[in-house]
Formats: C-alpha cells, sequence, structure tokens
C-alpha cells in the first residue's frame, strides 16, 4: 500500500548499511515485510496536529534506531490525534536524523493517557513493511520532555514466534518478577527488554558504567522488573547527565541459586541522554541470546482416524483426550489435525474429504460424541446404541455413511429431549451471540439444503440467492422449519464444548493444538451461498501437474476475490481466526503458495492441467516475434489433432473417435465437435459409459495445446499449458520453434511473474498474519516460486521441509539437518505414503537414499525394517527446525509389534484421485497404546536426547 508522500529530501544521498546492532539482517529487504498493523489503500503525509494550548504541555521525541537505504522513509501511527488517531492512512512521516535514526517530535496536554504507536517503512517502490511490535507509551508522568527510542522489530525475528499464543499460554509459561526494590516513580531512564527464553528462576538484570549501573558488578546486577501478562522485562533508573554514551548490556541472573548466569552477547549498548529530555524510554527489542535454542516434536493424525475403546466408529474431540495422555506420556508438545469443519454436502461417502467444507466456521457433527451430548436423564436412551457403537468400532477402517447416519438419527432423538433445558443457558447464549454471524446462515443452508435434496443452491426453488432478512425467516418462532434450523444450534454448540473441553485438557497438560485451514471452501456451501462476492465462482482451484498427479489437481473450490477482501481489511478471515482460535494454538495454512498465485481452472475443465496461474503476466504476440516464432494462434491455441495423433492417441479405434467426435477441417486436420470441445462436456457424454481409456483419449485430445488465449486489457494474452513440452501438438513443431517456446516457456514460469508474486503475497499475509496470534505455519509445497522462501522468512511464518521433497531442484533429498529454524520437518504428511509405504514404491530411489541419505553401505533391505524407520525419525528429530512433526503410523512404523503389517493400508490421501475415500483409522486404541512401555519408553528418550523440550 503506497505511501503517498515523499521521503525527506535529506535522505536523498544517504545510503548507509544495515545497522547490525538492531539485528535487521533482513529487516528492510526489498519490502518483504509487512507485519502486524492492519493494511489500507494508501497512506500519506498529513501535518502534526498541535494540542491546544494546556498550562502545562509534554513534548515527546520518537527515535526510531534504523538504517535505511535509498529511497525508503519512516511513518509512525497510533491512537493518539497526533499520530493520525489510529487511522494508517494518516500516518505521520518522521525525519532523517542519522545514518542510525530517524526522529519526529510532537506536543500533547501533560496529562494524556496512555497511547498505542507503531513504525512503518515505506520501500522506494511504493511497498509499506509494518513494524511487529504494537508500544505503549504513557505520558502522564507530567514530564516536560520525553525521549522514546525504539528499536525496530522485523517480523522475522525469531523471538517474535515465542510471543505467539502456543507458547505464551503453553509452551512458556509468562514468567513474572518483582524485585524488592520497586520501580522508581521519579527516574530519567526506562529501558525496556525481551527476552523470551530464559529459563526458571531467571530475570533479565542491567549491568554497565558508572556507580549507578554498580559498574558491571555481576554479584549485583540491577534485576529487572515483569508483571504478569506483560511481554517485557523493565527498569526505572535515575542517571545524570553525565553519562550520555555510557556502556550497558544485559544480563541472565539466577536468583534461586543467587548467582549470575550470563551476559548477552553483542557489543556493549549505549545509553543516550538528550539534555532536553526529562524522561527517556528506552525500547532495546530483544536482549542478545541465543534464540533458535527452543524445538519441539509433535503427532500429526486427523480426528477422524483415532481410535478408543469408547469411539462410534470414527475418532471424536473427546478421543483427543486420550491423546494427549499419550503425547505427554512420550515427551511430544503438539498435536496437529487436519480440517474438522463440516463437510455435508452430498451425503455420500464422498463427504469424508475434509478439504471440502460446506462452512469454514462450522464444526463436523461427526466428531460429536453422543455420550457427552447425552444429560443424566436420557442415558438410557444412549445405552440402546451399545451395539450399534461396538460394530462400527470394530471395523478397521471408517464406514463414513453408516456413521454420520446413526449419529443424525441419535441427534434426532435426544434433541427434543433436551432443546429447552441447553437454549435457556448463559453458555449456549453466550455462544449463540459470539457466532450468530455464521450460525444463524449455516443452519439456514443445512435445512434448505436438506429440504430441496441438494447443497447446488443454484437449483434450489427459493432462497438460492442469499438475503440476510428472507434466509433467517425459518429460524422464527412461528415458522414450520423452527426445529430443523435450531437443531444445528444445539450441535454447533455441543461440538464448541467438546472440541475446547479437548483443547483445556490438552493445555493443562503441556500440549498444544494445531489446526488446519484449507486454502478454499466447498462450491456449493454456506459461505459461497452467503457471500458470493468475495469468491471467483466461475473458476476452480487446483495445482499444476506434479510427480503425485500427473494430469494436475481440480479441487473445484471457486477461487478467492481478493480485491473484494482487502476491502473490508479481510474480515471474513479474522472471522474465521477469531472462530479458530478457541480451539487451536497454531494452524497450518494449506497451499499458502496460492497466497502468491492460484492455479486456476475454467468451469468447462475437468483436470487441474487445463489452468494456469492466476494472477500472471501473460504472454503478447509481440513476446513470440522477438525470439523469432512464427505466431499463429489457431496452431497454439486451438488442440492440434491430425491421423497421426488419433493413432497414438487410440490406436484401432481411431476411426470410431473421428465419426463421434471429431469434424475434418479440410487441411488434414480435424477440430471437436461443438458438443464435445471441452472436458465438461465430454464427461457428461460418457456418464453412465464405462470406458475410462475411451474418455481420457478423448481428455487429451481436448489438452493438446500450447497455450491458451486470454483477454489482458482488452487485448489477447496467452499463457502456456503446462508440460506443454510434452504435448503431442509440441512434437510436430519444427526444431527451432520447439526450441524458442522451451526458452519462453522458462522465462514465463520461473522469471516473468516472481517480482509481481512476491508484491501479491504481501497485499495479503501481513494482513492475515496480524489478525491473529496464533503461530502460523505455511504447507508451501509444489512448484515453489523464487520469492516464496523469502517471504516467509521475512513474515516469520514457518516453512515445510519433507525428506522426499527438497525444493533445490539439484537435490533428490532435503536433509532434515540443513532445516531453517522457522521450520516444520516431517518424513510425510497425509498427502503422500507413509515412510513404510514409500520405501516399497521405487527400489532405485530407496537404494540411493539408503546409501546417501542413512550412508550405509551395500543393498538396501526390500521392505523399511524398524531399524530403518527409526534412523529416518532420529533424523528429523535431530533437526535444527523448531518442530519436528511425525504422523502415528510413521513413530510406530519403528516397532515390529505395533505397526500394520500392511503399509499400504496406512496412507490417508491419494492426491491424484479427487474421489479418494478418506477413512483411515488406527489399527489399535490409544488405551493399547498407552501401555506399550517400551515403545513408549525408547520414544520419550529418543526425544529427550534430541533436546526437544
Amino acid at each position: 500500500m503506497p505511501l503517498k508522500k515523499d521521503a525527506p529530501k535529506n535522505l536523498a544521498d544517504k545510503r548507509p548499511a544495515p545497522d547490525k546492532e538492531q539485528k535487521p539482517k533482513n529487516g528492510h529487504k526489498n519490502g518483504k515485510v509487512q507485519p502486524k498493523v492492519k493494511t489500507a489503500a494508501s497512506i500519506k503525509k498529513s501535518p502534526v496536529k498541535k494540542a491546544k494550548n494546556e498550562a502545562t504541555q509534554t513534548t515527546i521525541e520518537f527515535r526510531l534506531r534504523f538504517r535505511t537505504t535509498f529511497g525508503q522513509s519512516i511513518y509512525i501511527t497510533g491512537n493518539h490525534p497526533s499520530l493520525g488517531d489510529g487511522d494508517i492512512t494518516q500516518a505521520v512521516p518522521l525525519e532523517y536524523l542519522d545514518e542510525a535514526h530517524w526522529h519526529l517530535h510532537i506536543t500533547i496536554p501533560v496529562n494524556d493517557k496512555a497511547f498505542h504507536y507503531r513504525y512503518l517503512l515505506q520501500q522506494k517502490d511504493g511497498t509499506v513493511i509494518h513494524d511487529w511490535e504494537q508500544r505503549v507509551l504513557d505520558p502522564s508522568t507530567r514530564s516536560a520532555n520525553i525521549l522514546a527510542v525504539d528499536s525496530w522489530n522485523h517480523a522475522g525475528y525469531f523471538e517474535n514466534a515465542f510471543y505467539t499464543e502456543p507458547f505464551q499460554e503453553v509452551l512458556l509459561p509468562n514468567r513474572f518478577y518483582a524485585p524488592k526494590k520497586s520501580l522508581l516513580k521519579q527516574f530519567t531512564h526506562r529501558l525496556i527488554v525481551k527476552a523470551p527464553l530464559i529459563g526458571r528462576d531467571e530475570v533479565v538484570c542491567l549491568l554497565g558504567d558508572g556507580d549507578a549501573l554498580n559498574n558491571w558488578n555481576t554479584d549485583a546486577p540491577l534485576l529487572m522488573h515483569k508483571k504478569a501478562g506483560d511481554e517485557h522485562w523493565s527498569i526505572h533508573i535515575d542517571l545524570p547527565v553525565t553519562m550520555a554514551g555510557a556502556g550497558y548490556k544485559y544480563g541472565v541472573y539466577n536468583v534461586g541459586s543467587k548467582s549470575f548466569v550470563r551476559y548477552e552477547g553483542g557489543s556493549n549498548r549505549k545509553l543516550l541522554t538528550a539534555t532536553q529530555a526529562s524522561q527517556v524510554h528506552i525500547n532495546d527489542g530483544f536482549i542478545a541470546l541465543p534464540s533458535d535454542t527452543w524445538k519441539g516434536a509433535g503427532i500429526a493424525i486427523p480426528v477422524f482416524s483415532l481410535r478408543t475403546k469408547r469411539s462410534f466408529g470414527v475418532g471424536e474431540f473427546s478421543d483427543l483426550k486420550p491423546l494427549v495422555d499419550w503425547a505427554k506420556h512420550t515427551g511430544l508438545k503438539m498435536i496437529q489435525v487436519l480440517p474438522v469443519n463440516d463437510t455435508s454436502a452430498t451425503q455420500t461417502w464422498k463427504d469424508s474429504y475434509p478439504y471440502a467444507a460446506i462452512s469454514a466456521f462450522a464444526l463436523h457433527p461427526i466428531y460429536l460424541d453422543l455420550e457427552q451430548v447425552t444429560d443424566a436423564k436420557n442415558k438410557k436412551l444412549f445405552r440402546q446404541l451399545k451395539a450399534t457403537r461396538e460394530k462400527l468400532n470394530s471395523l478397521a477402517e471408517l464406514d463414513y455413511c453408516s456413521v454420520i447416519k446413526e449419529k443424525w438419527n441419535y441427534i434426532n432423538q435426544v434433541y427434543p429431549l433436551q432443546k429447552e433445558a441447553t437454549f435457556k443457558t448463559p453458555a449456549f447464549k453466550e455462544f449463540f451471540r459470539a457466532n450468530e454471524h455464521w450460525l444463524v446462515p449455516y443452519a439456514v443452508f443445512c435445512h434448505l439444503k436438506d429440504t430441496y435434496g441438494t447443497s447446488d443452491f443454484s437449483q434450489w426453488p427459493a432462497h438460492n440467492t442469499y438475503n440476510e432478512a428472507d434466509a433467517a425467516m425459518p429460524a422464527g418462532e412461528d415458522q414450520d422449519a423452527h426445529d430443523k434450523v435450531n437443531i444445528h444450534f444445539f450441535v454447533q454448540y455441543h461440538l464448541h464444548l467438546q472440541l475446547k473441553e479437548a483443547r483445556d485438557y490438552a493445555h493443562a497438560n503441556g500440549i498444544i493444538m494445531k489446526g488446519d485451514i484449507p486454502i478454499g471452501i466447498y462450491r456449493y456451501g454456506a459461505d459461497a451461498w452467503q457471500h458470493p462476492e468475495l469468491y471467483h465462482m466461475e473458476l476452480q482451484a487446483g495445482a499444476p501437474p506434479d510427480d503425485f498427479a500427473v494430469k494436475g489437481q481440480n479441487w473445484g473450490f471457486p477461487t478467492y476475490n481478493w480485491e473484494r477482501m482487502m476491502q473490508d481489511e479481510f474480515k471474513w478471515w479474522r472471522l474465521r481466526f477469531e472462530q479458530m482460535s478457541p480451539y487451536f494454538d497454531a494452524f497450518r495454512i494449506d497451499h499458502i503458495l496460492g497466497f502468491f498465485r492460484i492455479w486456476s481452472i475454467p468451469l468447462h475443465a475437468v483436470e487441474g492441467i487445463m489452468g494456469h496461474f492466476v494472477p500472471a503476466i501473460a504472454l503478447t504476440e509481440a513476446d513470440f516475434t522477438q525470439r523469432g516464432i512464427a505466431f499463429n494462434a489457431m496452431r497454439f491455441c486451438r488442440p492440434f489433432i491430425n491421423d497421426a495423433v488419433l493413432n497414438t492417441v487410440f490406436g484401432d479405434r481411431a476411426e470410431m473417435v473421428k465419426e463421434t467426435f471429431l469434424e475434418y477441417d479440410g487441411f488434414e486436420q480435424y477440430v471437436l465437435k461443438d458438443e464435445f470441445d471441452t472436458q465438461r462436456k465430454v464427461e457428461k457424454y460418457f456418464t453412465g459409459k464405462e470406458d475410462a481409456a475411451l474418455q481420457q483419449g478423448v481428455f487429451d485430445l481436448v489438452t493438446n495445446v500450447i497455450l491458451f488465449e486470454v483477454e489482458q486489457a482488452g487485448q489477447p494474452g496467452y499463457h502456456f499449458r503446462f508440460g506443454m513440452q510434452d504435448t503431442l501438438s509440441f512434437q510436430y513443431l519444427d526444431g527451432h520453434t520447439q526450441h524458442q517456446l522451451k526458452e519462453l516457456y522458462l522465462e514465463y514460469f520461473f522469471r516473468r511473474q516472481d517480482d509481481s508474486w512476491r508484491k501479491e503475497a504481501l497485499k495479503k499475509l501481513p494482513g492475515l498474519k496480524s489478525a491473529t496470534n496464533m503461530l502460523v505455519c505455511g504447507e508451501d509445497l509444489g512448484m515453489v516460486p523464487h520469492c516464496v522462501p523469502d517471504v516467509m522468512k521475512d513474515l516469520g511464518i514457518l516453512s515445510l521441509e519433507i525428506q522426499r521433497m527438497p525444493k533445490a531442484s539439484d537435490r533428490q533429498f532435503f536433509h532434515p539437518g540443513d532445516a531453517p529454524y522457522l521450520s516444520v520437518v516431517t518424513p510425510s504428511t497425509h498427502d503422500m505414503s507413509t515412510v513404510r509405504g514409500w520405501w516399497g514404491e521405487d527400489r532405485q530411489l530407496t537404494q540411493r537414499f539408503y546409501n546417501n541419505e542413512l550412508r550405509q553401505p551395500g543393498d538396501a533391505p526390500v521392505s523399511c525394517e524398524p531399524w530403518i524407520n527409526k534412523a529416518i525419525v532420529l533424523q528429523h528429530l535431530y533437526s535444527p527446525a523448531m518442530w519436528s512433526i511425525f504422523q502415528l503410523q510413521d513413530l510406530l512404523g519403528m516397532s515390529a509389534e505395533l505397526r500394520r503389517e500392511d503399509p499400504s493400508e496406512e496412507r490417508i490421501n491419494l492426491p491424484s484421485d479427487p474421489k479418494h475415500y478418506w477413512n483411515y483409522r488406527m489399527h489399535l486404541t490409544l488405551e493399547d497404546l498407552l501401555k506399550a512401555d517400551e515403545f513408549n519408553s525408547d520414544l520419550k528418550e529418543f526425544i529427550r536426547s534430541s533436546g526437544r523440550n
């Protein structure tokens, strides 16, 4: 978002290097950071507003330590009239002071209240980077002058991760300390600093030059204060003016042993003392101590995959509690689950797909523990389900349809008996008040979906276009649909209670919960019905072809209308995060690459290969002619079909294909008939016909193109079809054209788009990340643009590193020992085969892994023996990454006694199959797992010895 005011003139010839003391290694690098303040369309200079004449006034000088480069300028914004009054578009410019500082003077009434403020950095290209700290200044001390000295807080600093919810609430309990000597009320200097990783009984202390700082006496350092809930350590000291330029450092002191532990690293800090200032407030950012020493391990498993002796054929939210018990017993600190939102769209097993939620807010009724819902008066009713429960729970896999049917049958019985008592409770009323914005539309949508027999609201005879007043009518007391709507309030309330109870239980046992945010929303769901303007309903999201899905992936979701979402500062996303926060401490952004660019597929296409990235800078005819390519839009954009192509694709069925699907164009080529010129039309033709090979062949004819034509600024533009060099169309071009097209193809995909994709991500991710204090992790797999690692690093978003999916094109495997600190390492995900399953897929590949990655000589074992599985787990545990997370199957693979006999039964998803049944369940119960003493003891020791907390 561009600031409209130019940088101060005295910056024009300044090109200083970054300030090493402030650790901005990437702190203001090419506009890649946009932290924690809401974005705005623009920020413009406004004159500083002077306070009205008062008997006594306070002059405040803000002084920011920051070394800018040519073209950069600094602004300040805050909830005070002199700083724009909370309006970021009225941010006030600072002036260049010297090569290490920018500053600003304002005058305010002496008795003003405390206010918040933060800094903004405008890059030469107009990109605005937000400082990642909201500061507080209290001018009510009746000081005539205040100098506020601040340090820029780069969002990518490791330390910022430790001030997110999981660390502050669970993993690093907020320690506070109040020395016997209270903070001075009259002082010249107030120093504050953050120190997230000091140990128990340790406090931050201050040492330095002169008597006032105890002359570096480590036996009697000045102990700093920290209030409960405060992020900073602080101290008030009274210093003479002669102390200007005195050296000081922070240190760590153990109040238990009454001993000095260590100094912080780096050079001595220097005190700033302005003769005009009666008070100096110094925010020194972070103490200079190692910030990459905390490491944790976690378990990843879908909730539906859990199994206990009391489960109802599916894992339930209440089953998370015994999983917490096991995690605590073995030293694991995180439980990661797949999305848990309601996916009840088709009322078939296809609804087992957890990434196609009909609501981004509602929880899935399948996870409801019916026994917990049932009150004491109706326990007899629940006991009637005993045989059904035991039968479903004895199945090796999830029988989705049977489970959800039985659960809804029971809900429909218990709801009339308990609705009145439930809806009268203060807890329900509070839940309803907080969630009404999505709960009512969702409940009405479910009612209408069931009434009309489809979730495709475009086919409904009424209410197919959402209207808040009309859509809410069925919930009214005098409507026939009253109970059919309100039953969803009842179910969602109990789901809320059960998931929150599980999260609270995890917290009480030192475990955090990590959720999953899908990249899209279901096309025929409550979100699309209620807010169609937030999505591009004419497009489908997916992914380009890769080794796992050679035809690409078509998820069917509409793509996000980001321009519309930015108009209300991502309100829908902020509400989504708010709804997640009672349940999760961290979350995984599914396919974070979609925030840079999304693979967009037209509605007429079935396969993902028919898509292209949006946004993307399209090619023009000039791009081809400049490379000496004779441009022919018809040849490149129309499916190339001749007799040779038909014989290659269809063999002896070529003549039948000509007669049925094609027309001869008179130039030794064929065109698809109008009724078969898209994949959707072909798909419709083959409905009910069991001839998959012929259908795929016709699909391949449709995709046999070099380019897709689009309109760009009123002119024709062109996007390469992914993998165009593998098409038969390409094979029939001359050698010169082939070579030039390959060169242009590489430029189009790997160089042309990168800067625009970086800017696109910076419009979205900073605002989204600042909307929550959960720990944010990104699933950055696939065709990763060059800009992605830097943007994620600069924003402090944890990356995902997988041994089998190296991001470096010149490497066959990624080594966990090379992982960046702000990352999650894992040997497999739900979209992949497990370690044991992968071992048997490609003998040559596993042989190279065995020799090169495991450093083992000779022939690799045919199967993944327990010791091999263990070696891979240990590689990940000893990684420098903040988190090592494992699928349960990969941990059990270390035990010959506990692991499943057939590794092919361990896989959760097959991305190449859009109709995959997500029905994997643990083969043993959590109760039995807790009793596996030898395995649990070994796992606990592996985690402890690896240094994971």
